[in-house]
């Protein structure tokens, strides 16, 4: 079961159904459907929300929801590691609160998960992403050509990034 995770300035507590429709509304905003394409209320619910393997917790600024940050672990022993992504309400980009909801994951997926390597896959063209991973110590791996599915539902790059736990 997951736990509530404090960051500098998040909160990160396991989202319930009831968080479906404000992460619904977040994912709906044109700054964040941009990377985060075609998730209406159900999607949100089947895919994020009541999902066995992903492990989702809400981004929480002092009572509000801001966004969510979620993970999968691979539980092969010789390939343990976890992968992350999140969204984040467009009012509050930039203000350094996904920086600080990632670093209290990655935190947790080392110190509490025992991971020893963390992935994750923003778009070639995310610069947005690609800064907050990069300044939590993930490091560029290489492109995957033609990963996902953009919002106009062409094959688009992303870049491979994963952090080790003396990266952090």
């Amino acid at each position: 079961m997951a736990t509530r995770l404090h960051g500098a300035r998040v909160t990160l507590r396991p989202a319930g159904s009831a968080d479906a429709e404000i992460l619904a509304a977040i994912l709906a905003q044109p700054e964040v459907s941009r990377w985060w394409p075609r998730y209406d209320h159900a999607r949100v619910r089947d895919v994020l929300v009541d999902s066995p393997d992903t492990i989702v917790y809400t981004i929480m600024l002092g009572d509000d929801v801001i966004g969510s940050v979620q993970y999968v672990e691979e539980p092969a022993r010789d390939y343990r590691h976890a992968s992350l992504d999140l969204f984040l309400d467009a009012a509050e980009h930039g203000k350094g609160l996904a920086t600080d909801a990632v670093r209290t994951l990655v935190r947790h997926l080392i110190y509490d998960r025992s991971h020893h390597r963390i992935a994750v896959y923003p778009a070639v063209d995310n610069d947005r992403a690609i800064k907050t991973f990069s300044r939590v110590g993930f490091q560029p791996v290489g492109v995957m050509r033609h990963y996902e599915r953009s919002a106009t539902g062409t094959w688009q790059d992303c870049l491979l990034m994963d952090l080790l736990e003396h990266d952090l």
